[in-house]
């Protein structure tokens, strides 16, 4: 919408994104992947469906994986935002090395959104077997049907998690 028409309705917020904080006016809206992606300039964020309904979009906002589609950026003020270009910080994550290392995709479209999806999945703590894999990361779609390298890649820092866990309870 024009905002000739509406008047000044740009409200203000303030959030963390990847450690950065920012101070922004968005009109009311206003999705957090459109700021994302067109304020912010962090295009890892993807829109693919724009309902929720793909996984491309998922983001971590105080550690919880969403849909950021589907979340106006006005109910993010004072949160804490990851997206996948704040993931592994000066290096890559865990996890996106395991995807490089096992091939867990093709064309990288859905890519941001199943790392994103996984770190999320890892925190949680629903997931210990390639079952419950599958059914927590089933909310993000892969094309290209890179599902069994995507599984393998969660399984693997999943599994390495566990034995640097035990590792530190015996010392």
């Amino acid at each position: 919408m024009d905002e000739s028409v509406m008047g000044s309705s740009k409200l203000g917020l303030t959030l963390t994104v990847n450690g950065e904080r920012y101070e922004l006016r968005v009109a009311p809206w206003v999705t957090l992947l459109d700021l994302l992606r067109e304020q912010l300039h962090l295009t890892g964020s993807k829109k693919g469906c724009d309902h929720g309904q793909c996984g491309a979009c998922t983001i971590l906002v105080d550690g919880t994986r969403v849909n950021s589609c589907l979340i106006l950026a006005v109910a993010s003020d004072g949160r804490d935002v990851m997206t996948i270009e704040g993931v592994g910080g000066t290096g890559l994550h865990p996890l996106q090395d395991s995807f490089i290392e096992r091939d867990a995709f093709q064309c990288g479209y859905c890519t941001p959104g199943q790392i994103c999806s996984a770190i999320g999945l890892l925190k949680e703590g629903h997931a210990h077997s390639r079952a419950e894999i599958r059914e927590q990361m089933s909310g993000n779609i892969c094309r290209c049907g890179a599902y069994i390298n995507i599984v393998d890649a969660i399984e693997d820092v999943m599994g390495q998690e566990a034995i640097d866990h035990h590792k530190a309870a015996a010392e």
